[in-house]
């Protein structure tokens, strides 16, 4: 058998994790760029947000150390466990370096451990599929070879679809250019945004958070259409920030829309979106992301 490990771009809560049995490595978030805080470890998603929406805070995130990958897999290594490290793409962390750096370090002395770490090229809620779907051939006893060959092949039909308030956020934390910034400011609207192959861009625009929400299944219906996509063998997932309230309406008009059943409608699927992807998305991100099952791919 062997060892899931992710680190907390993923968004799935721990308690998700440890009731399933793998391992979280945190990324740090910091509010006055010295003190460096773990998500999810020392720092709740309501006190992150609370921060943000009522003090006005502009977070900062920071990617795991090699030390901390270090100490997540030596258990494992000691104990002739493989592991599957997954991470966050690269175009936003450099997560996936400090894994790889933190393997080769300790290859060099123990040889023969087998440590596989993933760029999955996801963020927050498609991430969380991937994870998800990781876990699911782990406990189903996919084979370690046939995992992390699924999950490679995993990696480009995932998608995010997900509205903010404004770009702002993701403008301060450079994932987009000044000009989409620009435009929708002084517009005063609400972007959809989209987020494939590790990258985001700007696909459409609307003037109200209702309509912003529509456009967003609308976008995602037609990309199930475009890419005949046979949602028996997708999973689907909705992200958000801080309004439970507004994300369950969401998820029934989802389900409704789209014809498809949420993991979260089915199972206790643990998620949030969390402090690391808020910091660049601000308080009020809600979308939808969609993954391929396993067993479409083996």
């Amino acid at each position: 058998m062997y060892k899931i490990i992710t680190d907390s771009a993923c968004d799935i809560m721990k308690v998700y994790l440890d009731r399933h049995h793998a391992d979280l490595v945190p990324l740090y978030v910091t509010f006055d760029g010295e003190s460096y805080i773990k998500e999810q470890i020392e720092i709740g998603y309501d006190e992150f947000y609370d921060k943000m929406i009522n003090e006005g805070a502009y977070p900062k995130s920071s990617l795991p150390s090699v030390q901390d990958y270090i100490d997540a897999f030596m258990p494992y290594v000691e104990s002739k466990t493989p592991v599957i490290a997954i991470t966050i793409t690269t175009l936003f962390s450099g997560s996936y370096n400090s894994a790889c750096t933190a393997r080769d370090t300790i290859l060099e002395d123990y040889p023969d451990a087998e440590i596989t770490v993933i760029n999955s090229l996801q963020n927050s809620a498609s991430m969380s599929l991937y994870v998800y779907e990781a876990i699911r051939m782990q406990e189903n006893g996919v084979s370690y070879e046939d995992c992390i060959r699924v999950l490679n092949e995993m990696k480009a039909p995932g998608r995010i679809f997900f509205t903010v308030e404004s770009l702002e956020y993701l403008q301060k934390g450079g994932r987009l250019g000044k000009l989409a910034t620009t435009i929708t400011s002084k517009l005063s609207i609400r972007p959809l945004i989209i987020m494939k192959n590790g990258a985001i861009s700007v696909g459409g625009i609307s003037r109200t958070r209702n309509k912003a929400k529509a456009n967003v299944i609308d976008v995602v219906r037609k990309h199930i259409a475009d890419n005949h996509i046979d949602i028996n063998n997708y999973d689907f997932t909705v992200g958000y920030c801080t309004n439970p309230e507004e994300a369950v309406e969401f998820r029934k008009n989802v389900e409704e829309s789209l014809g498809v059943k949420l993991i979260e409608s089915s199972e206790e699927f643990n998620t949030r979106i969390g402090v690391v992807t808020a910091c660049h998305t601000g308080p009020y991100a809600l979308g939808i992301a969609c993954m391929p099952k396993y067993e479409s791919l083996l």
